[in-house]
Order: C-alpha cells, then sequence, then structure tokens
C-alpha cells in the first residue's frame, strides 16, 4: 500500500482536491504553515556549515531570474492579455520546491548540492518579488513602497524564517547532546508528503477559480496549460545541460536511506550534476507559487503555477519510472 501511494501520490492528491474542492477549500489559510514546515525540515537536512555554492547554481539562478521578467513583459508586448503574463511569470519565478531534493535523491542526484541551491533560490525570491510584483500589478490603494514592505513582511518570514529555525535546532542540539545534529530517515522525507498533502488543497482552490471563471477566461486557460507545458520541458531541459557542462562534486553528508536507489545512480560527476540541475530548474514550490499569485496578482494567474504542477508530476512520475525499471530485481 505504501509503495503504491508513494508511487501514485501526485496524480491522486490533484484529483482528490479537484473532486472534493468545496470540502478542502476551507483549508486555505493554511498553506503558509505548510510551506514553512516544508522548507524547516528540508533545511534540517544540511549543516550550512557544508554548504558549497558551484558555478551551476549561479548560472540556473541568473537564468530563472531573467526569464521570469523577460517572459511577462515579452508577454504583455506581444498579448497584452494580463492572466496569461502573469500566469506564465509564476511558471519560472517560482523557487525550488522544497521536496526536489527528494525526488533527486531518489536518481542519484545530489540531495546536499540541491538543498544548497533550494535554499539559495529561496532566499533569492525572498527578494526579488517583493520588488517585482508591486511594479506588474499595484495594488489599487497602496503605492511602491508600502506594496512592497507589505509582501516583504510576509513573504521573507516565510521563506527565511524556516532557515534560521532549523540552524538554531542545530546549534541548541549540539550545545546539549554535544554532537551534530542528523535529520532521522524518517523525518528526511515529511517535506514530500507535507507537499502531496498542500498539491490536494492547491487542486481545491485553483479548481474554485476554473470553476468560476471558466466563462470569462476559458481562452487563456488553455494557453496557459500549453504555455507551462513548454515552460516545463524548457527549464528541466535546460537544467540538466547545465548540470551536465558544468559538474560539481558532493560534499557533505546525503541521505542515501532506502528511498533512494544506489544501483540506478549515475556513476559520473556530469550525471550527477545533470539530474541535480535538472531538478534545480525544473521542479518548482508550486505550493508557494499559487499562494504568492492568489494573494498578490490576479487571482487567476495562479492558474499557470497550477498547470505547471500537472506537468512537473508528470515528469517527475516519467523519471521516477525510468529509474525503478532500472533497479536490479533481488
Amino acid at each position: 500500500m505504501r509503495k503504491f501511494f508513494d508511487s501514485n501520490a501526485l496524480w491522486l492528491s490533484m484529483l482528490i482536491g479537484a473532486v472534493g474542492y468545496k470540502l478542502f477549500l476551507p483549508l486555505k489559510p493554511t498553506l503558509p504553515w505548510w510551506i514553512f514546515f516544508m522548507l524547516f525540515f528540508t533545511f534540517c537536512k544540511v549543516n550550512p556549515m557544508d554548504l558549497r555554492l558551484h558555478k551551476w547554481h549561479g548560472v540556473v539562478l541568473a537564468l530563472q531570474l531573467l526569464f521570469s521578467v523577460g517572459v511577462y513583459y515579452a508577454m504583455m508586448a506581444w498579448t497584452g492579455n494580463v492572466v496569461l503574463s502573469q500566469g506564465l511569470l509564476m511558471c519560472f519565478i517560482m523557487p525550488t520546491a522544497t521536496a526536489a531534493p527528494i525526488i533527486a535523491g531518489k536518481m542519484g542526484g545530489s540531495i546536499q548540492n540541491l538543498t544548497t541551491f533550494t535554499l539559495l533560490s529561496n532566499f533569492a525570491t525572498a527578494i526579488i518579488v517583493p520588488v517585482l510584483f508591486p511594479l506588474i500589478y499595484p495594488a489599487a490603494d497602496m503605492t511602491f513602497w508600502p506594496a512592497f514592505m507589505l509582501i516583504l513582511s510576509r513573504i521573507s518570514p516565510l521563506l527565511l524564517g524556516p532557515f534560521f529555525a532549523a540552524w538554531l535546532l542545530r546549534i541548541i542540539y549540539k550545545w546539549r547532546k554535544k554532537e551534530e545534529f542528523v535529520l532521522s530517515k524518517r523525518a528526511a522525507v515529511v517535506p514530500f508528503y507535507l507537499w502531496v498533502a498542500s498539491i490536494t488543497v492547491l487542486s481545491a482552490v485553483v479548481t474554485n477559480d476554473v470553476v468560476a471563471n471558466l466563462e470569462v477566461y476559458l481562452s487563456s486557460m488553455i494557453y496557459l496549460l500549453i504555455g507551462s507545458f513548454l515552460a516545463c520541458l524548457m527549464q528541466f531541459g535546460l537544467g540538466k545541460m547545465i548540470g551536465y557542462y558544468l559538474p560539481a562534486p558532493s560534499k557533505g553528508r546525503d541521505y542515501q536511506d532506502v528511498l533512494i536507489n544506489p544501483a540506478a545512480a549515475p556513476t559520473t560527476m556530469a550525471g550527477v550534476s545533470s539530474i541535480t540541475a535538472g531538478q534545480a530548474f525544473g521542479q518548482k514550490n508550486t505550493s508557494l507559487g499559487v499562494w504568492m499569485a492568489h494573494t498578490y496578482l490576479h487571482p487567476l494567474a495562479a492558474l499557470g503555477a497550477a498547470a505547471y504542477i500537472i506537468w512537473q508530476n508528470i515528469f517527475n512520475s516519467l523519471q521516477l519510472t525510468l529509474v525503478a525499471r532500472k533497479k536490479p530485481k533481488k
């Protein structure tokens, strides 16, 4: 039963959320807490003293921010469609998913290097979003600086708070136990299950928006579905290529537990980096993306992030299936 759930959790959670959207919709206010704890458990995995920046980290982050701004202004100049432009913006600006290190680890990627990038990506999002959102979608009753401070006050604690909380826990543990803190194997996969649960709520929120606005924004929804598919393919593919040509060694402790298949892991540094950078660029924190768009942009811009959920989950499912087929039978 657990094996079946792990293999099919992503699409099952989306289906359950869509079908029972009226039941799960009241849970929307709890999403920021889910995001907080997903990040907290992710940051607990790696000692901040062991974090190492590599070339592909900077390249992927720069392209993520460049595409975010470039796609938005290009689509606005071409179509003038606010929903479409902001929806595609969300496909790029969302930071790396907290569950990405778990997925990458199952495929033989570097959990430690990807956790480093997850932290870097969330720091960058906490800085760029409060600057960018008031410029592209100014609030009716606010000028730039009040809007900037409002978003900064809500986004930064959500993204940066888990890092400092995890660091404080590590310091206290070492002071009390006289040894380094190590997250247990069971706790290491908690972000994955939190992510799955949050997708159920997100599917409910997005389904409610679609039902309420289907007739008015049908064409924009179709274009967002196509655009998010292309954005997903491009980011996964480009990330894999960048990691392959800018390989990085993996230092520190990687959690190679029973959920990870060492037999299917690539043996070359370029192969490991290709998987790691591909997940860093392509697998997004869609929970945060839907929440940010629904809170600070046009409500239907969240459909871009919601559609991205579908495509990245399909892509990840295919990757995990291929890895499972390579695993030797005992």
